[in-house]
């Protein structure tokens, strides 16, 4: 088991809408979500790791009756797939939260119940502009063209009875903690559309429907349900076991435990739910905020964000069919710059797995093991001395095998994970230059040079093992097959230990399976080119 002496990472992704199947946008944020829980993990946080599904409203409940099945039974199916893609995937969350199950729906009918003894929820009559896909009212002002200004689609007048939460009460201490606390919300465009949407004034804001039934009943009025936001955001929570319901003693120790969130990270579509909406609805409950709202941009394909209902969206479950999950998860985390947007290119991911996978990581386990087969029958000693000079070639590797942890770190603190891959891909670079520089199988024919061959050997297990530690956030797999064949157990690793060179005192290398073939992309484009990516997805 890993320490956990760094104390607790609490980081949650959105609670995905089960409309359709999840595209590769919605896999996207998981993950980087998942990296960064394993990256605390491996580096002693106690982690917990937060996912799940927002399955309440109007527009689930719709298409259940087009399917002539219940809306539970309809979003049954769909969240069975959700499971099924991040155990594909292999996303290590700690909890699956459901809207639809019991422990959240009586939580956040306590919640509904304390944002009204405070005073802050009434009601009234709502009329205004609705997006169905969105789930969202907007104001005439708000409107974009007459549209939704989130999704661009067309949005419907309505009216009804509803309650309302005040809103319009908590905009200048959102703007004061905007101001004081800027860390809460990144990056810095974020920060300013909401401080731009507050400036614009906040209307109070509708948290019930009485014109369809598919949700949690308000507590203190059976004919209207709760409406999404406020059942939705909840979830972060309600799954720690708060608000107590029962009484009993340890119903929300995780809450305790866990509580405030350190990152929420969502798209940036749904930043202002989270970082107004959430945040004013704790400070009325009177409990603290998280830590850090991040807004992830989008993946963009032909020239616009993923959409289910248009076709235009990327089945994660057939590029990993084809491509490994550890090529995709790679893909995500270093082609994208954080929190801004970016086009899927079949080329890209492609020419991603050739360069970077096969030709640099691949290469260098291949070539390392090979020869510590050939040369060494695959036996490898720690060198008798360390003595080299700080010129040679072995002196640098070390310094830049030894220095990789801390930059990488450093980078993922901050969610550049992509920035944090390159400092990796420098040190398995430089490894490959070692190679060409020092020419083992030059070596391996002179009798006298047999010390000389062992020490490189052992420097390039020793990189091999470090880079098994580096990159284990974010493509586990590799990492523990680069671990198999240095012989090494797969449940050692230790991010302290990727700081250390010459920790092993010996190895046992046995070559195996290429990590990452090289591939035709000619002859994959042309394959992708028929495979349909929408198969008749309906709605974001």
């Amino acid at each position: 088991m890993v320490a956990t002496d760094k104390g607790k990472y609490y980081i949650t992704t959105p609670i995905y809408y089960p409309s359709s199947n999840l595209h590769v946008g919605h896999t996207y944020c998981t993950v980087m979500a998942d990296a960064m829980a394993r990256f605390k993990r491996l580096s002693g946080y106690d982690v917990m790791f937060l996912t799940g599904a927002d399955e309440h409203g109007r527009k689930i409940q719709e298409i259940a009756e087009a399917e002539g099945v219940t809306p539970q039974q309809y979003v049954d199916k769909i969240v069975r797939g959700i499971k099924d893609l991040w155990a594909t995937m292999e996303i290590s969350y700690d909890d699956f939260i459901r809207t639809t199950e019991d422990r959240h729906k009586r939580r956040v009918r306590e919640v509904f119940k304390r944002i009204y003894e405070k005073g802050d929820i009434y009601k009234g009559e709502y009329e205004g502009w609705y997006c169905k896909p969105c789930e969202s009212f907007w104001t005439d002002v708000q409107l974009s063209d007459g549209k939704c200004p989130d999704c661009g689609r067309p949005v419907e007048r309505e009216s009804e009875s509803a309650y309302f939460f005040r809103l319009s009460d908590y905009g200048d201490r959102l703007l004061t903690l905007f101001t004081e606390h800027p860390e809460f919300l990144e990056p810095e465009t974020r920060r300013n559309e909401m401080i731009g949407f507050i400036n614009q004034g906040l209307e109070d804001l509708c948290i019930s429907r009485s014109s369809f039934d598919w949700g949690v009943k308000v507590p203190i009025d059976e004919d209207q349900v709760i409406y999404v936001w406020l059942d939705a955001l909840a979830n972060y929570i309600t799954a720690l076991g708060y608000p107590e319901v029962d009484g009993t003693p340890d119903e929300a120790e995780l809450y305790r435990k866990y509580w405030p969130a350190d990152v929420h990270l969502v798209g940036k579509e749904i930043v202002r739910f989270h970082a107004i909406i959430w945040p004013a609805m704790l400070m009325s409950m009177g409990e603290p905020l998280p830590k850090k709202v991040l807004g992830h941009g989008w993946l963009l394909l032909d020239g616009g964000k993923m959409s289910k209902s248009k076709g235009t969206v990327v089945d994660p479950v057939k590029l990993i069919e084809r491509y490994g999950v550890d090529a995709l998860k790679y893909f995500l985390l270093r082609e994208y710059t954080f929190g801004q947007d970016g086009p899927f290119t079949n080329e890209a991911l492609l020419n991603r797995i050739n360069a970077d996978l096969a030709n640099d990581l691949g290469n260098l386990l291949s070539r390392t093991t090979g020869m510590c087969g050939k040369f060494q029958s695959g036996k490898i000693a720690k060198p008798a001395s360390d003595a080299e000079t700080a010129d040679t070639p072995d002196a640098e590797l070390k310094r830049v095998a030894v220095g990789a942890a801390g930059k990488v770190e450093a980078f993922m603190e901050e969610f550049y994970f992509s920035r944090a891959l390159e400092e990796i891909w420098s040190l398995i670079g430089r490894s490959n230059k070692y190679i060409d520089e020092t020419a083992p199988w030059v070596l391996a024919g002179d009798t006298s040079k047999r010390q000389r061959l062992n020490e490189i050997l052992y420097n390039l297990a020793e990189v091999l093992r470090i880079v098994s530690i580096l990159i284990r956030p974010f493509i586990h797999y590799s990492s523990t097959e680069i671990r198999k064949q240095l012989g090494l157990g797969d449940d050692e690793a230790r991010w302290a230990d990727a700081t250390v060179f010459g920790k092993e005192d010996a190895y046992t290398v046995e070559k195996g399976v290429a990590l990452f073939p090289r591939l035709d992309i000619g002859a994959e484009l042309e394959a992708l080119s028929r495979i349909n990516p929408s198969d008749g997805e309906r709605a974001d």
